[in-house]
């Protein structure tokens, strides 16, 4: 089984694929290259001398004697347009395809940059460019056994796997963002994931286990965790692996930023909140009795491997809490997104990572919440006050976000949309109403108050036009938000 790299012109194959390829201490076969090296020329001077048609059928040919021919984890980068051959779909089955996502404007900038840029047939239009990515992306998530993401942010990138089946010995060996070799893992994780998944990662420290739930990601929790890698003997040239949902994400990521003054962090999530939200963007913290996440850092992981075969172990209320996280993101992005979810399309990997490339590109866009990011707190202001009042326990979190969003939704004068998100959200099994909760609607109030993103007097709230159209910023009188809530009463 050899690694094969597919994705379309700039996505930076042969880069990624010689890396991999030293890593892992292998051969690397680039079929671009290759190609060129049995034409004698280019790939644009074959396309001015036998057309488009010419080139496929000899790229066909030389792809699939390099698939044929491959041995145990050699690593082969395939020409962007390759995978439209049906023979080379057939032979990709028996190798574990890795697909590098981009961004089709980024690819686009790349490719013009480059000093071959002249030399590539299909890169001379940016809107045809742009729509031909398009086209195959389709294609190119439909092959892919793996999809790689690059994360970027101000305090660098870092690599995000997803695949099915990830959690493989295998598998795991050639996507693993640092050198095992060299920095030790040590496993954070809680009881139940523990016991269906560390065994998969391997030779880990650990395993850390920390009791499931919103009310043990504390100060306590913490100080558990840092004296125990402590007494393993952890130093700074290891690192800890986030083996679970959010709270062990949240809490892990935050001993990792913070032991003998900060050491990477690989994120695992087994959660949808986790896989769709919270793995990503480098916010760790724990909660304090006043307010939720009051004590935290920001901690760009190493990396995030994502294995959506892990939420077939999730109870159904959990996967139901974790797709609020799911409609948050499509709200925010709109789009083919949001019409999926409107539409109650089942969450399925290519929702995952639309919703992973949502989140990646506000991060990257603002890291530290000085602008754009606050977008991903639509829903979040209330419904953190909610779990605040509530003790962290009565609700998950993903439940006290929709009711966050109906609060937002209400006040920012969308009824008809208000509508629509309560039906969705009846229809997951979630609650529209406060019913059972031993908050009134003052206290949540003024939970609200106590935000961790209040500025001066003022708790900056996150409103909604159209989805897609956030507004972020907005200051609201306590008396609406306490009519707001009101309607959340039984």
């Amino acid at each position: 089984m050899a690694f094969v790299l597919i994705g379309f012109m700039g996505a930076g194959k042969s880069t990624v694929a010689a890396e991999l390829a030293d890593a892992l201490g292998v051969a690397v076969l680039d079929s671009d290259a290759l190609l060129e090296e049995r034409l004698g020329h280019s790939v644009a001077r074959e396309f001015e001398l036998q057309g488009e048609a010419s080139f496929r059928a000899k790229e066909e040919e030389l792809v699939c004697e390099l698939l044929g021919d491959a041995g145990t984890r050699d690593v082969i980068a395939l020409g962007g347009g390759s995978v439209l051959s049906e023979r080379v779909r057939k032979a990709l089955a028996d190798h574990l395809t890795v697909l590098l996502d981009v961004d089709p404007v980024v690819a686009w900038e790349r490719v013009r940059a480059a000093e071959d840029s002249a030399e590539r047939p299909l890169a001379r239009d940016q809107e045809a460019f742009l729509a031909l990515h398009a086209e195959r992306l389709a294609l190119y998530e439909e092959l892919a056994d793996v999809v790689l993401l690059w994360a970027r942010s101000a305090s660098g990138d870092y690599p995000v796997f997803v695949g099915r089946g990830l959690l493989r010995e295998d598998r795991l060996a050639g996507i693993w963002p640092l050198d095992r070799s060299v920095s030790r893992p040590f496993c954070v994780t809680d009881e139940t994931v523990s016991a269906l998944y560390a065994e998969r990662l391997g030779d880990v420290g650990g395993p850390i286990a920390i009791p499931p739930g919103e009310q043990h990601k504390t100060l306590a929790s913490a100080e558990r965790v840092w004296h125990e890698l402590a007494a393993a003997g952890m130093t700074r040239a290891d690192h800890v692996v986030a083996l679970g949902g959010g709270v062990v994400g949240d809490l892990a990521g935050f001993c990792a930023a913070t032991y003998q003054r900060g050491v990477p962090v690989v994120q695992v999530p087994t959660t949808l909140v986790a896989q769709v939200d919270s793995a990503y963007g480098g916010k760790t913290g724990v909660d304090l009795p006043e307010a939720k996440n009051y004590v935290g850092a920001y901690h760009q992981p190493a990396g995030v491997l994502v294995d959506p075969d892990t939420l077939a172990t999730l109870p159904a209320a959990e996967l139901a809490a974790g797709w609020v996280e799911v409609l948050k993101t499509a709200l925010i992005a709109g789009g083919a997104l949001w019409e999926r979810v409107a539409t109650g399309e089942e969450v399925d990997e290519r929702m995952i990572l639309a919703c992973a490339r949502t989140k990646l590109a506000v991060v990257a866009e603002d890291e530290r919440d000085a602008g754009r990011r606050q977008v991903l707190n639509l829903g979040h202001t209330v419904g953190h006050a909610i779990e605040t009042v509530t003790g962290y326990a009565r609700y998950r979190h993903g439940e006290a976000v929709g009711l966050g969003l109906l609060v937002t939704l209400r006040l920012s004068g969308r009824d008809d949309l208000r509508a629509q998100v309560r039906e969705l959200l009846l229809a997951h099994g979630l609650p529209v109403t406060l019913e059972g909760a031993s908050a009134g609607t003052e206290e949540i109030v003024q939970a609200t108050a106590r935000d961790k993103k209040r500025v001066g007097a003022n708790v900056p709230f996150v409103l909604l036009g159209e989805p897609s159209d956030v507004r972020t910023g907005c200051k609201v009188a306590d008396d609406e938000i306490r009519a707001a809530v009101q309607e959340l009463l039984p």
